[in-house]
């Protein structure tokens, strides 16, 4: 069966926007604390989202690197701090893809720890969702009822249904009166100096490395290849990937960007099955970005969170299944160690933990192993 590479439809249209949990607060709190450019952001982030679509044919998602994302956001870097941080983690990339790096870390790294970090995301994806619906129990009860009954339906897609539903209570509680006219804007040129890159890179951006080569390169080529047997994304190519988005659009006010294994699978959760999502996903953002860049960060201020929240918790659950049917063997020591670390400090430590404990159980194996055959 031939697996196609673009369609334009309704589900690809609910599936592009699977990936609003990850994408929204880290946006808002990029714009409105650190003042980035919201006409540079979106729109930069939606050529991100259809060259990705184009290359891969596959809808990869572009959503910000985290760790560079909360500190930027809790400590109000300056725009030009968060500019000199994606461009520092292109290079990084680059580099880290032309020494071989990531393809050495993708040899020794086993799939019960694959396993614990994806499902080690979901974890935290789903206690941040709680997090997000606690204000509102109600409503968010409303929105993961709403996914069981409608994710798969062609005509109301679940996640069309609940960004209408959010937009008719910001309407009903009167807000839209707080949303700026439409105004043309285009994105500016960035600059920053090396002394912002070094900094950035001390504050974040070494912290930011061990989570990306884990779940934006590792888990995401792993769970490609999961979802569309069919298909190959490698670590190397999605770390390429990662160096050319950073290193030329923060030059255009441009956060940090990576694919991430949380975003695919909200986006796939969602309905979306090839490259046509992304570039439905790209070509909104651009027009919202030049068209509505103040307005829309006004709507995304007023959307109810709990509805996001909502959406984000049952992919958190989507992406532990794959734990739930591991095997009772010495792969199920690594993977729980894995999870349980991550989810307790970071999955960087709970990666290292994970390699640990899987080559000290072949060490003390093969040692019982040789003691038999002798």
């Amino acid at each position: 069966m031939r697996i196609k590479s673009f369609e334009f439809n309704i589900r690809e249209v609910a599936g592009s926007m699977g990936n609003l949990g990850t994408l929204l607060p880290f946006a808002i709190g990029y714009i409105v604390v650190c003042g980035l450019d919201p006409a540079g952001l979106l729109v930069m982030i939606g050529i991100a989202n259809i060259v990705s679509g184009v290359v891969f044919k596959l809808p990869l998602p572009v959503e910000p690197m985290k760790v560079i994302a909360v500190v930027a956001i809790a400590q109000e870097w300056s725009p030009s701090m968060v500019y000199a941080s994606g461009f520092a983690m292109g290079v990084v990339w680059l580099l880290f893809s032309a020494v071989g790096v990531i393809r050495w870390i993708e040899r020794i790294t086993p799939i019960s720890v694959v396993t614990g970090i994806q499902a080690a995301l979901g974890l935290i994806l789903a206690i941040k969702a709680i997090e997000m619906i606690s204000g509102a129990w109600a409503l968010g009860f409303v929105s993961v009822l709403t996914v069981l009954l409608f994710r798969n339906n062609r005509y109301a897609p679940a996640a069309i249904l609940l960004i209408l539903l959010g937009m008719i209570i910001v309407f009903v509680k009167g807000d839209f009166q707080q949303i700026s006219a439409p105004s043309f804007d285009i994105p500016q040129f960035a600059s920053f100096t090396l002394q912002e890159i070094w900094q950035v890179m001390i504050l974040a951006g070494f912290a930011q490395i061990p989570l990306t080569i884990t779940n934006a390169t590792i888990a995401t080529s792993s769970l490609v290849r999961s979802y569309w047997p069919g298909r190959q994304v490698s670590s190397k190519q999605l770390s390429i990937s990662h160096g050319i988005m950073n290193t030329v659009l923060p030059l255009l006010s441009s956060m940090p960007l990576c694919h991430g294994a949380g975003g695919l699978a909200s986006k796939h959760y969602y309905g979306a099955r090839t490259g046509g999502a992304n570039i439905i996903e790209g070509s909104t953002q651009i027009c919202i970005g030049l068209f509505f860049p103040v307005a829309i960060v006004g709507l995304f201020t007023l959307f109810p969170m709990a509805i996001v929240g909502g959406m984000m918790f049952l992919v958190g659950i989507e992406l532990t299944k794959p734990a739930w049917n591991s095997k009772i063997d010495t792969e199920l020591i690594p993977m729980i160690a894995t999870m349980v670390v991550s989810v307790l400090t970071n999955m960087a430590v709970g990666f290292l933990a994970g390699l640990f404990i899987y080559y000290l159980l072949r060490f003390f194996l093969d040692k019982q192993n040789e003691q038999q055959q002798n």
